[in-house]
């Protein structure tokens, strides 16, 4: 009898390590991505980076503009373009509520992290977001620090 392979369990994650501590996440929203080609392999290798992304909404979609997808080695069929927009799969009543909640003065949809779900479809967790001050950031530094000198006393009992 033959061997039955396993299919491998992928646990990829992208991160925007960034964008909790340059911006307060007031929301969030999983939303399906587009992707063409070999743009998942790349993904599934961790070829991929959400820094300086974000997502807008045009003529009643919304597109994530600047994540970088590193072309797949293997693939020599097209060369697709590593910061080109993609489409981000939302219900129109999803799209309506977010476009009402971006009206309001200084928000905007950050990705948070992209990640496989159970069936192996890539998702975009997206954070509608506030820009936060210098002092906010300042603010957030000495936290976590606490939080790390009270790990670091809690280990030693």
């Amino acid at each position: 009898m033959a061997k039955q392979q396993d299919k491998p369990n992928y646990v990829t994650v992208i991160q925007n390590r960034r964008a909790r501590f340059e911006f307060e996440i007031l929301d969030t929203i999983v939303a399906g991505i587009a992707l063409l080609g070999s743009e998942v392999k790349s993904v599934r290798l961790g070829k991929a980076s959400l820094s300086e992304s974000y997502a807008m909404i045009h003529r009643g979609e919304v597109w994530l503009e600047n994540m970088q997808i590193t072309p797949y080695e293997l693939n020599t069929l097209d060369r697709l373009e590593p910061k080109r927009s993609r489409k981000l799969l939302l219900h129109k009543t999803e799209i309506r509520r977010l476009q009402s909640e971006l009206g309001e003065k200084g928000l905007t949809l950050i990705p948070l992290k992209a990640f496989f779900n159970s069936h192996g479809v890539l998702k975009v967790e997206l954070g509608l977001a506030r820009g936060k001050k210098l002092y906010d950031k300042r603010e957030t530094i000495k936290s976590r620090d606490a939080e790390r000198q009270l790990q670091q006393i809690k280990k030693q009992y």
